[in-house]
């Protein structure tokens, strides 16, 4: 079950490769991400000194009274990932001139872990064919149903 996805990755992005991430965050963030209060828009990773971490990723707090004055809901977050998915995300990035960006937030067990994406940016043809895609795929799903 997803928490928080990021709607527009499949769209702006061609996804290449998965990787699934655990994060550090501290315990109202926890509340606030299984409750739906955060956006992946926007949000990528970037791999600095051996360590991920999650950029622009936005979690509102749970309860604004409750919550620590220096609280930054955009702040950095420290992803949780093996070296050999580091050195294959550092290598996407640095060499591949590939983008790291988060596909959604959901539960395992009784965790939170990310999904990460090694994607390639479309271009505006490739939004396009994407959209008539979408659109004669809807077209035919509607008339099928309407035969019956």
């Amino acid at each position: 079950m997803a928490y928080i996805k990021n709607p527009k990755a499949h769209f702006d992005f061609e996804i290449i490769e998965t990787f699934e991430a655990g994060l550090v965050l501290s315990g109202h963030e926890v509340k606030a991400i299984r409750n739906g209060m955060g956006k992946l828009i926007g949000a990528h990773v970037v791999v600095r000194g051996g360590e991920a971490f999650l950029v622009g990723a936005n979690i509102n707090p749970f309860q604004v009274a409750n919550t620590p004055k220096s609280y930054d809901s955009e702040r950095s977050r420290k992803l949780l990932l093996s070296k050999k998915e580091l050195a294959e995300i550092e290598q996407a990035v640095e060499k591949n001139r590939l983008t790291a960006i988060p596909l959604s937030l959901y539960k395992k067990g009784s965790k939170i872990k990310l999904e990460i994406a090694i994607a390639r940016g479309k271009k505006k043809a490739d939004k396009r064919q994407t959209i008539k895609e979408r659109d004669t795929k809807r077209d035919i799903e509607r008339t099928l149903k309407n035969q019956y």
